[in-house]
């Protein structure tokens, strides 16, 4: 499969939003300009090959740790920016946080706080898209330690049954929280659960853009034609699970031994080395990322602030 210049660039330049929206996100947590908590995707972000391969129509389910999915999508980098910072111009009007963002008219379903909460979400998604006769396809995304809860396997075994068009990711970044998947499942590749409930199962590098890319294409079209599948990209966080995250658990060495293996980098060396671009272009999309996480910020930090008088708006139970 030989892809065009304009996917690489979508590709290259949405890894550099993302790389750019965590840090930012990173640093405004700690100028006190962001409460709560976060989860960052830092050195996931090969994982946007799976959106980009996608279509407008198509749906995803990003997990807690999802910004980086949701820019793939392509959902607004101003508005996300705005709801981290808790501003009234955000997704949810400044009420969910980064858990919690989603855009319907990107085909993003939402982000989900529950370790494996989206993937009965995505099976009742890829349903109504059977039901309906759609030509599209749900994408779900969740992590290693999601995929030992009991909705995991619930979820493909329906899908399977019912031959439901959607595709399971599995983001294993090799934690769940501070737990290595060598402590918590007797496997060496999660790929291989696919085969109890019928489906397929891959493992392929999380790592390299342009495999994932390729490879969801492929499995776009087999889900299309016969039914749910499972994709286990094997990356890895450079972050900690989550803000407060001391790290106590894994040595400095093994984060930079995976720092090497940095999927930016990696495409970048791979365009210039094959003449898909210059260096200055490359450079030039690096910059522009740089400029629009810039103005998201701007954005967020001139938005005005939620009214108290609307702190019941969208509430749906009380």
């Amino acid at each position: 499969m030989k892809l065009s210049k304009e996917v690489h660039k979508e590709l290259f330049l949405k890894m550099a939003q993302s790389r750019e929206f965590e840090e930012t996100a990173a640093r405004l947590f700690v100028e006190g300009k962001v409460h709560g908590t976060a989860h960052f995707s830092t050195g996931e972000e090969a994982t946007i090959g799976v959106c980009v391969a996608l279509e407008k129509e198509d749906y995803i389910l990003q997990t807690h740790r999802g910004h980086n999915q949701a820019i793939g999508k392509g959902m607004g980098l101003d508005r996300m920016m705005a709801e981290f910072t808790g501003k009234a111009t955000g997704y949810c009007k400044g009420k969910g946080g980064s858990m919690h963002i989603a855009d319907f008219s990107v085909g993003s379903l939402g982000a989900n706080g529950v370790v494996g909460g989206g993937l009965p979400l995505a099976t009742g998604a890829a349903f109504s898209q059977k039901y309906l006769k759609k030509p599209n396809i749900t994408v779900c995304f969740f992590g290693d330690g999601a995929s030992n809860e009991g909705s995991f396997h619930e979820s493909l075994n329906l899908a399977s049954v019912w031959k439901l068009p959607v595709l399971f990711v599995c983001t294993n970044n090799r934690y769940g929280m501070s737990t290595s998947i060598e402590k918590s499942m007797n496997i060496e590749d999660i790929a291989i659960r696919a085969s109890s409930y019928g489906m397929p199962g891959i493992s392929i590098d999380g790592n390299d853009v342009i495999k994932v890319y390729e490879e969801t294409v492929k499995a776009k079209k087999y889900v299309l034609e016969n039914g749910p599948m499972l994709m286990v990209l094997n990356t890895y966080r450079w972050m900690g699970h989550s803000k407060s995250d001391a790290q106590l658990y894994r040595s400095k060495e093994e984060v930079n031994e995976w720092k090497e293996k940095c999927p930016i980098k990696r495409h970048k060396a791979y365009l210039i080395e094959n003449k898909v671009m210059t260096e200055a272009e490359v450079d030039a999309l690096q910059k522009q990322a740089i400029d629009d996480i810039a103005k998201a910020v701007e954005f967020a930090e001139n938005s005005p602030e939620p009214q108290i008088e609307n702190i019941f708006d969208d509430v749906y139970a009380e």
